[in-house]
Formats: C-alpha cells, sequence, structure tokens
C-alpha cells in the first residue's frame, strides 16, 4: 500500500505578522535602510517546514481585499485593525518573487480570506486521500481539524511545534466535536476581527457553555436556564450571537481547485531565489537555502528539468565580471557549491609570509614608503589585557598583503614587535582597521604606542548606517559581496575542542589574517566616500576616532574593586532574600515558585484576586507580571510591593554582588569594563563585562554597588564629575524657549523654576510635592510623556496630570513648537541628527500605524537631546585625556557612566585636578545655556557621588 501523501497549506499573512513581531525589539535593517524583518520572519518559518517536514505538496495561501461575504453580513468586520505596519506592505512583493522563484503556488482569490482558501482545499485534498497540515498560529483554524486534517503551529521563542489533531482540539477547547470551535469563537467573539460575540462571556465562561448546551442554537433556545446578568445579557444580544457564529465559520466552498501537479514541491530556480537574497541581504538565510536544494537533495526538478540546469555554470575567464554566483567544489566530498559571494577559493589574491630579519626589513621599508596601510593583529584569546600576538598582518593595495608570525617566547616576540615602531609611530601614515581599539590594547602590552591617523571600518559604518550590524563578515558581504573565511574553519567551533590560533599551520594563519587586511582596506575605500555623503565625516575624524586611544586606556586602567565588602553583601542580601520569600509565602497562603510569571499569575490573580477579575493576558494566555503591571497594583497592595522587592534583591545579588568579583582580572587585579561605540544609535556609550550603565541607583541597595568600586590605594581618591540635568540644558538651549533659557541663565532650580510658572505661585511659596511633580514633567516631556504615564509616575489623577502637562506647554510655548518642528524635519528628511551632525534615521516616522509612527515621533524629539549629550561628554573625555597626557598627570580617568566620569586621582594632584576637569566638561560644547559640572570625591564610587 503507497504511503498517504502530505499536502501542507501555509497562511501567509499570519507567519508574515508572526515573524515580523518577532524580530519588533531588534529589528532586522539591511545596509539599504529597508526594514526586512517580515520576509526574514516568513522564509525562516517556510525553510524550517521545508527541511523540517520535506513535505510532498505545499502551497502559500494569501488574503486578497478582505472577505466579501463577511463584509456583507457585518458592515464593521474587521473595522477597528491598525494599518499594516509599511515594513509588511514592502515585505509582501518580495514574498511574492521569492515563493514564485521557488516554484511554490500562490492560493489568492478577490474577496476571499486565506482561512477560507485554506478550507477549501484542505477539505478537497482530504477526499483524495491526502494528509493536510494547515500550517497557522491562528486557533480559529481548530475547526476543519478531522482525521486527515491537521493544525501546524510553527516553533516560537523557544518552544517547538505544534500539530493539533482531533484530540489535542478536544483537549485544548473542552469541547467533543472540533465543529464546536465555531460555537466557542462566536460566543467569545473575537477583538482583532471585530466579532461582538455574546457580552460578558470570556474564555473560561464559553467552555462552561459549551460543557452544557453544546452550541450556540442549543444556548440561544434555552436562556430560561440561565441566571442574572448572564441571562439578561445573552437574551438582548441572540442575533449578535448568530451573526458571531457565522462570521466565526470557515468557508470551505470557495472557487479555487487542489491541483496535484500545481501544488507538488519541487526544485526551485536557484539563480532567481539568490539574487533576490543578495538583494535583501540574507546572507545566512542563502546558506541554509543552499544546504536545502543544492543538487543531489531528495527534491525533483521543476518542469522535470536536470537539477544541473538550475545551476549556473562557471563561466569562461573572459566572461567572469559577469558571473552573478561563485561555484566552488568541496575538496573533501566533491560536491557543488554555488553561492553569490567571491571567497578566498576563487578570488585572485596574493598574500606573502614574511619571516626572518631580512624578510621583515624589506617590509618595513615598504611600509615607511606608504601613507595609509591597513594591519590587523592575530592573538592567543579575545581578551585583549591576557592576549599574546601570534601575528600581524599589512595591506595597502586590494588583493594583496603581507603577513608576519610571531615567536610563542614572550622575549623574541617583544624583539620582533619593536622593529614596527617606526611604523606604528610615524604620524604621516594612516593606519586602518576594523575596531582598532581592541590592537591598540594589545599592542600597549608590547609597549607600542600607535600614533597618527587611524580609520576604523566599524565606526565609520556605524555612523553610515547605525541600524545595521557592523562586524566585518557582514560588511564584506553586503558591500563587496565577498565572504571572508571564518575563524571556525581554521580553529573550531567553541568548546573544549577549540584550538588556539598557534596550533594552526602558519600557511593557513596566514590566509586568513592578510584576508582580513586586505577586506579592511577596500571597505575603508567605500567608507569613506559615504561618510561624506551622509555628512558625518566630521564627526567621525573629530570626535568618534580620537576616542578610540581614550577608551583603549580607560579600558586596561580598569578600576580597583572591593571584593570582600561585595561577599559580606552577597550574605546579608541571601538573608533578606530569604526573608522576603517566608513572608511572601505566608501571604500567599502556599510556597510556589516566585520566578516563575504562570505561577506568580495564578497566585496574585486567581488566588488572591489583586487588582481585579480582568487582567491583562500574554500571547501565551499567562497572566502578565511584568515591571509594569506590578508597579501599579503595588500601589495599592503591599504583597506585590514585596514581590518586586525579591525580584529587585535577586537581581542585585546576580548580576551584581556575586559576577562582579568574578569579572576581576587575575592579570591586574581590577575590573575593566569593556566600552563600545557602535551598539547604541543615540550615540551615547555602551559597556560590557560588567554593564557598568545598568548599575541601579535609586534604592539604597543599588547604590551600595558602587561603594564596592574604590580607589586605587590610600594615595589615590576617586572623583566624580557629573553634569548637572544636561539633557534639559540641551532641549532649552536647541528649542530656544526663552522662559527656560533664562531660568538656567540665572542659575535657578530648573524644576523648582517650572513649579512656580505651572502651578502660578512664588519660587519661594512651591512646595516640595509641587517641585516632584514639575522634575517628572520635565524629564518626561523629553521622552513624549503622556497624562496616563505622568499618573503612573506621581500622585497625580489622570485628568491632573492632563492639566499639568497643559499647563507646562503654555509655560513653555516654544518648546511645543520645537517638538512638532522635530518631527516634521524627521518626516522630510527621514532622520534627525545632534549638535555635531549624529544622525538618528527613522523608518517609522510615516507610518500608518499610529503606534509604532508614535515611538518614531518620541524618538525624532529625544534621539537629538540623547545624543548631543553624548557628542559633548565625548569631546570633554577627549580633551581631558589629552590634557593628562601631555601635562603628564599621575591621575587616570576609569569610567563613563551616563553624564558621569570617574577619575582615579592622585592626591597630590587633587586641588588641581577638580578645577581642570570642571573648566573641560563645562567648555566642551558652547550652548545658549550654561553648563554646569558637580564634583564629589571619596574613597569609594559611592562616596565621590
Amino acid at each position: 500500500m503507497s504511503q498517504q501523501k502530505r499536502l501542507f497549506l501555509l497562511d501567509a499573512y499570519a507567519l508574515i505578522f508572526r515573524g515580523y513581531y518577532a524580530f519588533i525589539k531588534n529589528p532586522r535593517i539591511n545596509s539599504k535602510g529597508m526594514d526586512t524583518s517580515a520576509i526574514m520572519g516568513f522564509m525562516n518559518s517556510l525553510l524550517d517546514l521545508i527541511k523540517r517536514e520535506k513535505p510532498d505538496h505545499l502551497a502559500v495561501a494569501f488574503d486578497k481585499e478582505g472577505s466579501h461575504v463577511r463584509s456583507e453580513m457585518f458592515a464593521d468586520y474587521k473595522a477597528n485593525r491598525d494599518a499594516t505596519p509599511e515594513a509588511i506592505q514592502i515585505a509582501i512583493p518580495y514574498i511574492h518573487e521569492l515563493l514564485k522563484a521557488m516554484h511554490i503556488p500562490i492560493i489568492e482569490y478577490a474577496g476571499c480570506e486565506a482561512d477560507d482558501l485554506i478550507g477549501t482545499i484542505a477539505k478537497q485534498a482530504e477526499k483524495q486521500n491526502y494528509k493536510v497540515f494547515m500550517v497557522t498560529p491562528d486557533k480559529d483554524f481548530a475547526q476543519l481539524v478531522s482525521e486527515n486534517i491537521f493544525m501546524y503551529r510553527p516553533a516560537r521563542m523557544g518552544n517547538g511545534i505544534e500539530i493539533w489533531g482531533v484530540p489535542e482540539v478536544l483537549a485544548k477547547f473542552e469541547i467533543e466535536r472540533p465543529e464546536q470551535v465555531i460555537d466557542f469563537l462566536g460566543m467569545m467573539g473575537d477583538a482583532v476581527d471585530n466579532i461582538p460575540g455574546l457580552p460578558g462571556v470570556g474564555e473560561v465562561t464559553a467552555k462552561k457553555l459549551l460543557k452544557e448546551f453544546g452550541t450556540m442554537e442549543n444556548l440561544l433556545e434555552n436562556t430560561h436556564l440561565l441566571k442574572g446578568k448572564m441571562k439578561e445579557n445573552i437574551e438582548a444580544n441572540k442575533e449578535k450571537g448568530i451573526l458571531s457564529k457565522k462570521l466565526a465559520t470557515i468557508i470551505t466552498d470557495c472557487d479555487v481547485t487542489f491541483n496535484e501537479t500545481d501544488y507538488e514541491l519541487t526544485r526551485p530556480d536557484i539563480e532567481k531565489t539568490e539574487a533576490i537574497f543578495q538583494e535583501l541581504e540574507f546572507r545566512r538565510m542563502a546558506e541554509q537555502f543552499d544546504a536545502i536544494f543544492r543538487p543531489g537533495s531528495s527534491l525533483p526538478a521543476a518542469n522535470n528539468q536536470p537539477d544541473a540546469k538550475l545551476y549556473k555554470k562557471p563561466q569562461a575567464k573572459n566572461e567572469e565580471q559577469f558571473d552573478l554566483f561563485a561555484t566552488t567544489t568541496d575538496e573533501t566530498t566533491g560536491e557543488v557549491k554555488t553561492s553569490f559571494y567571491k571567497t578566498l577559493k576563487d578570488t585572485e589574491h596574493f598574500y606573502q609570509l614574511v619571516e626572518g630579519d631580512m624578510a621583515v626589513k624589506f617590509l618595513m621599508q615598504n611600509l615607511l614608503k606608504q601613507t595609509s596601510v591597513c594591519f590587523d593583529t592575530e592573538t592567543t584569546g579575545i581578551d585583549p589585557l591576557t592576549a599574546e600576538l601570534v601575528g600581524m598582518s599589512f595591506s595597502w593595495e586590494k588583493g594583496k598583503g603581507f603577513y608576519v608570525p610571531f615567536p610563542e617566547n614572550q622575549t623574541e616576540a617583544q624583539t620582533l614587535v619593536n622593529k614596527f615602531i617606526p611604523f606604528f609611530e610615524a604620524e604621516g601614515i594612516e593606519k586602518i582597521g576594523q575596531n582598532l581599539k581592541y590592537d591598540l590594547k594589545v599592542l600597549a602590552n608590547y609597549n607600542i604606542e600607535v600614533k597618527g591617523k587611524i580609520f576604523d571600518t566599524m565606526i565609520a559604518h556605524y555612523l553610515i548606517n547605525p541600524d545595521m550590524r557592523h562586524n566585518m563578515d557582514i560588511l564584506s558581504e553586503t558591500y563587496l559581496q565577498y565572504s571572508p573565511q571564518s575563524i571556525e574553519e581554521l580553529i573550531g567551533k567553541k568548546g573544549k575542542n577549540q584550538k588556539n590560533m598557534r596550533e594552526v599551520p602558519v600557511e593557513d594563519v596566514k590566509e586568513y589574517a592578510v584576508e582580513d587586511a586586505d577586506v579592511t582596506l577596500q571597505l575603508k575605500d567605500i567608507f569613506s566616500k559615504e561618510l561624506d555623503s551622509t555628512n558625518t565625516k566630521k564627526l567621525f575624524e573629530e570626535i568618534e576616532v580620537p576616542l578610540v586611544p581614550v577608551l583603549a586606556d580607560m579600558e586596561r586602567e580598569g578600576v580597583n574593586l572591593d571584593v570582600e565588602f561585595l561577599h559580606n553583601l552577597s550574605k546579608e542580601l541571601k538573608d533578606d532574600i530569604q526573608k522576603l520569600e517566608n513572608q511572601i509565602y505566608e501571604n500567599a497562603g502556599e510556597k510556589f515558585n516566585l520566578a516563575s510569571p504562570k505561577q506568580l499569575g495564578e497566585i496574585l490573580f486567581d488566588k488572591l484576586k489583586i487588582g481585579g477579575t480582568k487582567q491583562k493576558k500574554t500571547k501565551t494566555g499567562q497572566y502578565a507580571t511584568g515591571e509594569e503591571v506590578l508597579s501599579y497594583l503595588a500601589l495599592s497592595s503591599p504583597f506585590v510591593q514585596d514581590i518586586l522587592d525579591w525580584r529587585q534583591l535577586v537581581k542585585l545579588l546576580n548580576t551584581y554582588v556575586d559576577a562582579l568579583p568574578l569579572q576581576v582580572c587575575s592579570k591586574t587585579g581590577r575590573v575593566h569594563t569593556d566600552y563600545m561605540q557602535t551598539v547604541a544609535a543615540t550615540g551615547r556609550l555602551s559597556s560590557n563585562n560588567p554593564n557598568l550603565q545598568n548599575i541601579p541607583i535609586r534604592t539604597e541597595r543599588g547604590r551600595l554597588i558602587r561603594k564596592a568600586f574604590i580607589a586605587r590605594d590610600e594615595n589615590y581618591t576617586l572623583v566624580s564629575a557629573d553634569y548637572s540635568q544636561i539633557e534639559l540644558r540641551i532641549i532649552a538651549a536647541l528649542s530656544g524657549d526663552p522662559e527656560m533659557v533664562k531660568s538656567f541663565q540665572n542659575g535657578e532650580d530648573i524644576h523648582a523654576s517650572t513649579a512656580a510658572k505651572v502651578f502660578n505661585v512664588s519660587l519661594e511659596e512651591v512646595t516640595r510635592e509641587q517641585r516632584s511633580h514639575a522634575k517628572t514633567v520635565n524629564f518626561g516631556i523629553v521622552y513624549g510623556v503622556s497624562a496616563f504615564g505622568l499618573s503612573n509616575q506621581t500622585s497625580l489623577s489622570r485628568s491632573e496630570s492632563k492639566d499639568l502637562i497643559d499647563a507646562y506647554y503654555l509655560t513653555y510655548p516654544r518648546l511645543k513648537a520645537y517638538i512638532q518642528e522635530q518631527i516634521e524635519y524627521a518626516r522630510q528628511h527621514g532622520y534627525v541628527q545632534t549638535i555635531l551632525g549624529r544622525r538618528r534615521y527613522l523608518k517609522d516616522i510615516n507610518s500608518q500605524n499610529a503606534v509604532v509612527r508614535g515611538a518614531a515621533e518620541r524618538n525624532a524629539v529625544n534621539a537629538p537631546i540623547q545624543g548631543s549629550a553624548a557628542d559633548i561628554i565625548k569631546i570633554a573625555m577627549i580633551n581631558i585625556h589629552k590634557r593628562l597626557n601631555e601635562e603628564n598627570w599621575k591621575s587616570k580617568m576609569l569610567l563613563q557612566v551616563h553624564d558621569e566620569l570617574v577619575f582615579d586621582v592622585h592626591n597630590s594632584e587633587l586641588e588641581k585636578i577638580q578645577p581642570m576637569i570642571k573648566q573641560e566638561m563645562e567648555n566642551a560644547f558652547k550652548l545658549d545655556v550654561p553648563l554646569i559640572v558637580d564634583l564629589g570625591k571619596g574613597h569609594n564610587w559611592l562616596e565621590a557621588h
């Protein structure tokens, strides 16, 4: 007996929307600024399905013009849906083209929804003895499930795929027959599709009613058996109930026909598909696609064509420049691979190994003749403080370069590296690199200082396209259509079997290392022009590049940590956490897993009924227990406040108190954070290992973490220099609001001054509470604070908050006009910029989706403020670092956190250095309002701050 054939029908829009929102916090933006999240999400689902299931037959159904039948039945059907995000509108034509190139049928019929098309085809295929899988996360399809029709719910957020047959549907909805899903949906209604349902009937009630009455019709015929408000509501809305059931019913007789031949999954047109991937910059997806569809896979060719015809054959040498795809043969398997990207194997290059005194001398002579050279270091590890040099590569001409291997003996290595001092210290030779900060720190271990102009391709690209990723492989594939060799090809994947670079044959290292320098050199030529076209060259040359050696020195210096203090604090926190847990369990009346959102939600809302019966749920159906939800409930519930306190203490313990001692460097005995210039789109620095930007300071326990950061020894004192209200000063200067500018120029307390104006009292009469409310508005206005948001942050009601915001804008009318001007500028140009020309691109500023557009509008206002503050503190850091070096101070700059700089100051310099720091920070950039810096000192960071 032949095996039953399987048909997979994909619900296109459900998968596209799902893919788009999966990337919503970290959208996939390519070098053209296009949001490719929706396409990537859908294609991930499609390729995963093909790879996992190897289907016989497959098709994709799209909505077209909605449902004519349902709209005639109910004019408001789907009327309250938000406009489709632009990223999805843009995605549809690309997805269509990809499906056509892959020879996958598209099912569309004007006036029919995808649900109905899938339902119709599924029932037809079932009659032809097919096993049908409806690929969708939409639970509505459960009504169609039968012995041979299944729901196939794709994997998401770490959860595996789910296949719902009849038993799963019956268990999920607590019903006796799958058709009862229609009654269930009709009773509940659907806010997304604007299906009214029966008033007051939710999921639990619908299940209960179905157990008792079986169908919507039977329920409506027997309402005399109901009681109270429920009876009243349902009897008054019988027509709505019947209508809702009709609207929820998937139509299975659309004018479409299942065509067995057309739906057969065949080999795609490789050239067309990969050309679209290349345009979209889907590098990894192209590799995944190639692995699934390469010749030799079990898929038949389309139209019975031989496999080979679908692959572009290697061109003759004189035609090579027209060859879209590079074809390589795996030496081990003999397998032919086709890829858009060129590689070392099919690209002409001349990389030379440089060994011996004469060869090094000859290389040095050539290096010193150049005006611009790209260099790269190869090391034993990724920690620049402990890494040893394995080799250095140099390139100053495309396709050519040199590799110098270094001996393992560190005395010999030092002797060799010293020979390159004339090159590294040559002021007239530009040094090019990718992530040069790493190389500068490695070379500093060998007492080498890199002088002269530098060009960092990673930073250049960050300024050109801040929303894209900036690692070299991606940049090379995007801008050069060239795929560099992976480090894992040389040393293997992470784990105990991974090699050290010294264990790799030198010839292999040479190819890998020089390729990096060669590629980076080529990227530099492209990015130099791009910096001009985006007007960011000045920012690159005057701020971001000069900051590289500053950060390198700060990171190498590190900061002293009081490990014993943290160990003692750890014991205290563990005791307090245990006490809180016991208190929470006692008040809950049972023990449960506090770290489980599911169990916590059940305790809070099902058992204790905190906050009433209508509580927000997540997409997985469990109660939302995020900080925003609990913070609101904690205003009236000490029990919820205990849970928030417990969470805070656990986070402190795990993230800082127990983690920081593990991050002390064994070589230096200090903690060395890694500052990253290319992460935050606003221009702010971020830090890693440890992340100093997120150390909490609003709570007493959080502030204690700063106490662990201490001066070098008894001869040193920590000094903190903090810009006072710099963002408010910047918005006053940029908006030019005369009242706000005047307050700052007169040295007034801006929050008290605002309170006096808004509440119409004299400065002396301002109460503490009024000042606090004014402060909340002052800082919140930059982030588009609403009346709802303000009422959540203060003791004010929603209407009082609205009155306060209205009064605020009446007080500072120019500020309101400035906010509108910024939004309008963003709409016209697609970006906003800081005082120094740093751009923040806002692709969603003209979105039809109000939520998405609102977020972009808030960014249009706050990005120039945050970014300008970031620019100013960077200028101050560069100028202070320069003076510390040129004037031979013993003191060092250690940390930059938000608007604050921290210094390890030698006690002999304490009185002299403070005015110098203050002067440099306050004069880093001239605004119409003065910049003010507050200074503090102490043995530890908490005292100094």
